[in-house]
This record gives structure tokens, sequence and C-alpha cells, in this order.
């Protein structure tokens, strides 16, 4: 019997809580040192002892499951990290609640040095779609080593993945239940995915049904791997202002996009915000600058855009180049075009694909 065998088993320990788990763990060094007690601690109370050293009578069934499952996880190339790797996340392992076992298929560096996770609603607006792909398409300019974690859920978890997978930047998804299904299955090809560029991380063991508490025990997961954590889009209740709060106890960096204040799933980002709760961001180089990263130098790149734009075409495409958040007033301005003809052509252009209006009444080209 090997000690991740004994770490799987201990996590699982009949009447003992996770939390007593991992200081069990801590205080003897190892799992098996701990199935090996001939007596409760001195420090633990009648009744905690009593029934820790009844778990412990009985162990064989629940070491013949833990072994059967190390066997599974091989045949499927699944790392099964405890606590006291060097593999596992650095970050989660500083949380007094961190999980004594992660199963993990991927090649992620779990303990990479730009770690962030985005959470939001399940029920994504067309606003809340295009953050996403904003914020990981910029993201992957400033901070390309960043690596993005969330939990692979309808709305803004499988947007981000996605958006992350579509600008090479590395994605882990945290389950709910165990590696031998994907919940919901129709985010089973991104998941595949992912496991190339990324990963797939649990806590939970095979044939771990995805029930409700679950979703809500592995947000502790995602805000705790994380250096911070971002809300994109949320109502007033929900699993991501959960991760928020988590985050904020872990003492983690938050942010939150804002929204318009009578939009529902923006309310929850705008309370995160008006209650100091959350940092407000409104793009990549806002959060990146926030968090004292170092953002990565940019090349200027002469390109022709699109050789049948007019000259002032042109012109406005040039100047939204350089950055990506100019409003109307500012292309005025720079361009020495009036009002009207800016707006013309600024319609022109969307007409042609060429760029895309965005909130706060900027632009930003789609080439």
């Amino acid at each position: 019997m090997n000690e991740i065998a004994y770490a799987i088993a201990l996590s699982r320990l009949q009447g003992v809580s996770l939390a007593m788990a991992l200081q069990l763990y801590k205080a003897y060094g190892s799992a098996q040192a701990v199935f090996e007690l001939s007596e409760p601690p001195a420090d633990m109370s009648q009744k905690a002892g009593k029934m820790l050293m009844t778990a412990l009578s009985n162990t064989k069934e629940l070491l013949e499951h833990a072994n059967e499952e190390l066997i599974y996880c091989k045949e499927k190339e699944i790392q099964v990290i405890a606590y006291n790797d060097a593999a596992y996340p650095t970050l989660l392992r500083n949380c007094e609640d961190a999980p004594l076992v992660l199963f993990f298929l991927g090649n992620a560096d779990m303990n990479a040095t730009h770690i962030i996770s985005v959470v939001g609603t399940r029920r994504i607006t067309e606003y809340g779609k295009d953050l996403c792909r904003t914020f990981c398409r910029d993201l992957a300019t400033l901070v390309p080593d960043a690596l993005i974690v969330s939990g692979l859920a309808y709305g803004v978890d499988i947007h981000t993945h996605r958006a992350s997978l579509e600008n090479n930047l590395a994605t882990i998804g945290v389950l709910a239940h165990g590696l031998d299904r994907i919940y919901p299955s129709i985010h089973r090809q991104t998941a595949a995915q992912m496991t190339h560029h990324g990963g797939l991380l649990t806590e939970y063991m095979t044939q771990t049904q995805p029930k409700p508490e679950n979703f809500v025990r592995r947000n502790r997961i995602v805000a705790g791997m994380s250096a911070a954590t971002i809300v994109i889009e949320s109502a007033e209740r929900g699993g991501a202002l959960i991760t928020a709060r988590l985050a904020q106890d872990y003492n983690r960096s938050v942010f939150a996009f804002p929204g318009r204040v009578n939009d529902q799933y923006s309310q929850g980002c705008n309370n995160l915000i008006q209650n100091n709760t959350a940092g407000l961001i409104t793009c990549a180089e806002d959060f990146v600058k926030t968090m004292g990263w170092q953002p990565k130098e940019k090349k200027i790149v002469q390109r022709q855009l699109f050789p049948q734009l007019s000259e002032e075409e042109t012109l406005l495409c040039q100047l939204i180049a350089q950055d990506n958040r100019k409003q109307l007033n500012q292309l005025v301005v720079e361009s020495g075009i009036s009002v009207a003809n800016v707006t013309a052509l600024l319609f022109n252009l969307e007409l042609k694909g060429v760029l895309k209006p965005i909130p706060g009444g900027r632009y930003r080209l789609l080439t």
C-alpha cells in the first residue's frame, strides 16, 4: 500500500471532516501515519477522538477502493497529487480548507506565475460574451503565460475557456465530479482540447455524481489556486459571488466588470464594486496594471488592413489599432474629421466587418 492510496482513503474517512483529515495529515506528516494511530491525538475532544478511532478500525474496503482508483488513474494518465507533492498548487495549499488529494488530467503548470480565475453567471449575455473574448485576447498579448481557471459550466465559464484556447492561453476547468465524466456533456469537445493546453482538475474520485453541493465546494479550489478572481457577469445572487467571497477570505485580489445599473446580470458585479469587495476593471490592461504584473512589450507591426478602404477609413482603423479603447470623440479629435463623417465611416466599417462597437462607446478591430 503506497502513501497516495492512504491519502485518498484519509480524505474519504467516514465521520472525519476534510478539515480534520488535513489537520491530521499535517500533524503526523503522512496519511499512512494517521492510519497507524493506536490512540487519538491528545488535543482532540473525546467525542471526535472516538469517531476517529472507530473510522480507523474499519478501513479495508476504503483502502481497496483507493487502490482501484489509482489503477484507473494510471490507465487514463490522470495525475494523483497529494497535499505535500511539488505539483500541488502552492496558492491552494495555503488555504485552510485545501483538498488533501487532487486528480488532474492535463499539462498545465498549476504553480505558474500568473494564475487567474474567471467566473460569472451561467446565463451570459452578449455583453458578457464580448468581455470574455476581449479580456482573453488582450490578456494573451500582455501576459501570454497566464493560466485561466474556471468551472467548465454554462455561461461565463465555458466562454472563458474557449476564448482562452482561441488565444493560446492555458486554461484549467475545476470539476464538481470525477474525471470519468464531463458535465455538462455538451462541453466534452472543449474539455478534450483543454487537456492538451491546460487541463481538468477535481478533488472527486470517479463515479462521483455532480451534486449541487459539489459545485459550491469546488468554488474554493477555483478561488484558492488563483492569485486573482475576476467576475465577468453575475446576478444579485450566484455561485460566482461565492467564489469572489472565498477569494477575498483567502486574501486574494478580486475584480469585477461593471454593467448598466438596470441589467440583471450585472447587478452582482456592481454590488461587489460598490461594497469594495471587488476592484473595478474595464479591460485586461486595467487588471494587469493593478496586479503589478509586467506586461509583455508590445511590438508595433505595420500592416495593410484592407486594400479596399478609403483614406479616411484607413486613418480611423490605424487610430483604433493604436488603442482598442478609443471612443467616438477621441477619434474625431485625433482624425480631424467631423463628428457626422466619423459616425458614418464607423458605420460603414462595421458593415464591412472591419470593426465592432464594444461596451463603453468604444470600437475594436476584428482583424
